[in-house]
């Protein structure tokens, strides 16, 4: 685990990141942050659609004796479940379901996008952007990429091919056999995957609403507002009058310390975006 084992597994595949000149890999590379031509991300998601192994892409324009390798960059269970994620993403707006598996993705500045799919036996990439990698507003994988994804695959004309089934001996429990802790996804009616909220939602326990707190706020040594709350879910943001306080806690409590008397609205919001608020008055 970590970008330099990850690097080397993306050579072996026969795929060549890109980084800045004199850039050591970082954690951003697991979440998208490298550069990655179409085709070498093709050839990664042919990896997916064969079991774990990639096998190099030829276009006809490779010499006659070009080495065709391939490389194992995931164990068989690892790759099912990855496939099963990809399998249940929603369609685009407008598109059938097909059986494939897909993935979106946007850069940093909408400078680009792109969509890859697959079923049992094809793989198909889509870019979407500009020559001179300029902004375009609104660009988004889902919505610019994975319509021509999806359209591409019907033009081909070619029957869609199962995807593999599930491995033996792989551990898939149903939801409701989670522990409460992990059992937080759900449908939702739109078919998209929804959190469940399973806390009650944040009330702030002190200071009451409708409270007078006595800080001694004209005198020089002002005590801070000790903020307390129960229920929701970590980690918390709070709020006086509508500007944050500093950081995210996890904690349920907190402090603050008010910048002269008279009413405040003290605000609490928890990680499901659930949200409390009292009025005080502060002397």
């Amino acid at each position: 685990v970590g970008p330099t084992r990850l690097m080397a597994r993306f050579r072996q595949a026969g795929v060549s990141p890109i980084l800045p000149v004199n850039e050591a890999p970082g954690l951003a590379i697991g979440l998208g942050g490298v550069g990655v031509t179409l085709r070498d991300l093709v050839q990664l998601y042919t990896g997916l659609a064969n079991g774990g192994k990639t096998h190099t892409l030829h276009d006809g324009t490779e010499p006659a004796n070009a080495e065709r390798t391939s490389a194992t960059i995931l164990d068989g269970q690892a790759n099912w479940q990855i496939i099963d994620i990809l399998s249940g993403v929603k369609p685009p707006e407008g598109a059938l379901q097909r059986g494939i598996a897909y993935k979106t993705g946007t850069s940093y500045g909408y400078r680009d996008a792109w969509s890859v799919g697959f079923d049992g036996r094809y793989v198909l990439g889509v870019w979407v952007g500009r020559p001179d990698a300029g902004a375009v507003p609104g660009l988004s994988g889902y919505v610019s990429a994975a319509p021509i994804l999806f359209e591409g695959f019907v033009r081909s004309g070619l029957a869609t091919v199962p995807l593999p089934g599930k491995p033996p001996g792989l551990f898939s429990p149903r939801r409701e056999d989670l522990p409460v802790t992990l059992a937080r996804f759900g449908a939702g009616a739109d078919g998209l995957v929804q959190a469940t909220v399973t806390e009650p939602a944040p009330t702030i326990i002190f200071p009451p609403d409708g409270a007078r707190v006595d800080l001694g706020t004209n005198s020089v040594d002002a005590s801070p507002l000790v903020l307390k709350l129960q229920g929701g879910r970590a980690p918390f943001r709070w709020l006086a009058n509508g500007k944050p306080l500093v950081g995210i806690d996890r904690r349920r409590t907190a402090t603050w310390q008010p910048d002269g008397a008279g009413y405040s609205t003290l605000t609490v919001i928890d990680a499901a975006g659930r949200a409390a608020s009292v009025k005080v008055f502060v002397e």
